[in-house]
């Protein structure tokens, strides 16, 4: 069941409802294997039947925190790095999150499916659209990279009506749904033989059990 966002949380800016924040490993996509401070922020509406972090999906289950608090944790660790993810970040306006990151010495990155208006100041973003609500046009033409979940054989079709609307500086990644390993993870090999436009993401910090 998709969770129904009210408006006086999508407006906050100041303030975010925060999931959790830890510091780890970028397990995935282009940055994966690199030192990150994770911010997920709490509310989607995208709706992922796949999801494995639906608790992530309703806003109120999760306090509301000052930025310079989140900014504050972030700079406990030595990593410069701070991916903003959720559920959906950008349903809110993220303008003051990253301007303050980036005060503090950090390289912004963000996952988003990209169903809503891009906000921020960001060093990468990842664009990863889901079947379950549209993304925007804007986001083919802003992203760096371009990562696709495949949890069937169809969404290969599907993928490539995103990568032949991609900037030419997108870099363009293929992910097997997590339970979906063994039997979409073959077809994604041999698929990228084939184009080798595309490029392979595995979730390496399932693989080497980093949370």
């Amino acid at each position: 069941m998709k969770v129904l966002i009210k408006d006086d949380i999508r407006l906050l800016t100041h303030q975010l409802p925060l999931m959790e924040a830890f510091y780890t490993i970028q397990g995935e996509g282009f940055h994966q294997g690199k030192a990150a401070y994770f911010i997920r922020l709490g509310g989607c509406d995208v709706g992922c039947v796949w999801c494995d972090v639906k608790e992530s999906w309703d806003a109120e289950d999760h306090p509301i925190v000052s930025v310079e608090s989140i900014v504050e944790g972030a700079l406990e660790h030595k990593g410069r790095l701070a991916v903003i993810t959720g559920g959906e970040p950008l349903i809110y306006n993220l303008d003051y999150l990253t301007a303050k990151l980036k005060e503090a010495g950090f390289k912004t990155n963000i996952e988003t499916s990209g169903a809503y208006p891009l906000s921020g100041h960001w060093d990468w973003i990842c664009f990863s659209p889901k079947k379950f609500k549209p993304a925007l046009e804007e986001f083919t033409e802003v992203a760096h990279e371009l990562k696709v979940v495949l949890y069937n054989k169809k969404d290969f079709e599907w993928a490539e009506s995103f990568a032949k609307k991609m900037n030419k500086n997108a870099k363009l990644f293929l992910q097997t749904e997590w339970s979906k390993q063994n039997e979409i993870m073959p077809l994604i090999v041999e698929y990228v033989k084939e184009n080798p436009h595309w490029q392979i993401s595995l979730q390496t910090h399932k693989f080497m059990d980093i949370p």
